[in-house]
C-alpha cells in the first residue's frame, strides 16, 4: 500500500480492481483539515482515462510489476519496438502507451519496460538521455550564459529552452522527468 500523498506521475495503482497509470497528479492542501489530491488516471485495459479524488491520508494498492532492460530500436508509426537485453525477444507497445516518452526515444536508447503478468504495458525511461538540436535562432553579440534562453527543437520533435550558445548540430542532455536542458554532450 502507499499513501496517495506519495502518488507521482508516470507511477502504476490498482484501484477499483483495475491497474493505472497516473497521468496526473495535483496536490490542493487548504488551510486546516486534510489536503485533497486530484489524479488522473488511464486504464491499461480500457485505455480510458478518468479522475479520481482522494482525501490525504488515504492509501490505494500499488500494481505488482516487473521491470526487464530493454533497448529501442525503431516505431513503425503505430508501435514503438523494444529488444529485451537478456532474451532478445522484441516487444511492440502501441504509441498510446509510449505517451509523451517518444519525445526522448532514439535508436538504441536503454530503458526498462514495464511487464504485467509477463506483458509489457509501458516503459521507463533514463534519467537524462542525449539529443540533438536540429532547430534553433543562430547566436547574436550580446548574448551572455547566464541570460535567459532560446527555443530549439531536437532530432525527436523535442521543443525545449536552451542557453544562448547552443547551435544547430550541438548534442544537449536533456532531464526526462522535466523536459529541461541540463549541459552539453
Amino acid at each position: 500500500m502507499i499513501e496517495v500523498g506519495d502518488l507521482e506521475k508516470g507511477m502504476y495503482i490498482k484501484y477499483e480492481g483495475d491497474i493505472y497509470r497516473i497521468i496526473d497528479v495535483n496536490k490542493h492542501f487548504r488551510g486546516r483539515g486534510s489536503g485533497l489530491i486530484r489524479t488522473k488516471l488511464k486504464s491499461l485495459s480500457t485505455g480510458l482515462i478518468r479522475e479520481a479524488n482522494f482525501a490525504s491520508g488515504e492509501k490505494v494498492e500499488e500494481a505488482e510489476l516487473s521491470f526487464r532492460k530493454a533497448e529501442y530500436l525503431y516505431n513503425d508509426g503505430e508501435n514503438y519496438y523494444f529488444m529485451d537485453l537478456q532474451t532478445y525477444e522484441q516487444y511492440a507497445i502501441p504509441e498510446s502507451e509510449v505517451d509523451e516518452a517518444k519525445y526522448y526515444l532514439v535508436e538504441n536508447t536503454q530503458v526498462d519496460l514495464v511487464m504485467h503478468d509477463e506483458k509489457p504495458i509501458g516503459i521507463q525511461l533514463p534519467t537524462t538521455v542525449v539529443l540533438e538540436v536540429v532547430e534553433t535562432e543562430p547566436n547574436f553579440k550580446g548574448d551572455t550564459v547566464s541570460g535567459g534562453g532560446k527555443p530549439a527543437v531536437l532530432q525527436t520533435g523535442l521543443k525545449i529552452n536552451v542557453p544562448f550558445f547552443i547551435n544547430v548540430g550541438d548534442k544537449i542532455k536533456v532531464d526526462t522527468r522535466t523536459g529541461e536542458y541540463i549541459e552539453r554532450a
